[in-house]
């Protein structure tokens, strides 16, 4: 008997072992990026010369941001020991996110001039969804990738949760 519910237990963790390891899609930062520019310029209803004006603005604001990211995991990294390093680590984590902060003010400026105003707050707010949706794997992307969750659902609708 005992051998019997240890064969069954085995195997139950044989196949959720297969089955977690043959259901998810290996990340690749390039298609979350296309994936990304294909909803924003669908959101923003952005024209090809408006996106072709704005989304190298928008890729440059990035790369500067995850730089500014960078340095605070970097300061972050370790817990500091006493009162005054943990002060000096929360200084310089406030001064890094001001820092991000003036980035993105001084890229949306930049974006403004290329776009409409309309256009980069859409295609700003267009982000932050595609963001939202993906961590909770709300959509299945155009190419397959289907966020973070593993599981498969067209735009728009969302798997248990309340409004």
């Amino acid at each position: 008997m005992k051998q019997t519910v240890i064969i069954l237990i085995l195997q139950l963790f044989m196949v959720v072992s297969v089955s977690a390891q043959g259901g998810h899609q290996k990340f690749s930062p390039e298609k979350f990026d296309a994936d990304m520019e294909k909803f924003v310029t669908e959101q923003a209803k952005l024209t090809q010369q408006e996106a072709d004006k704005f989304f190298p603005l928008f890729r440059e604001m990035h790369k500067k941001q995850r730089a500014v990211y960078h340095k605070i995991r970097q300061a972050t990294r370790q817990q500091p020991a006493d009162d005054k390093a943990c002060e000096t680590t929360l200084k310089e984590c406030d001064k890094l996110n001001i820092e991000l902060r003036q980035i993105e003010q001084s890229y949306h400026q930049k974006m403004m001039k290329a776009v409409p105003a309309k256009k980069v707050y859409d295609a700003i707010m267009a982000e932050n969804n595609f963001h939202r949706r993906m961590m909770r794997g709300g959509f299945q992307a155009p190419n397959g990738f289907n966020g973070f969750q593993g599981w498969q659902n067209p735009f728009g609708q969302q798997r248990g949760r309340r409004r």
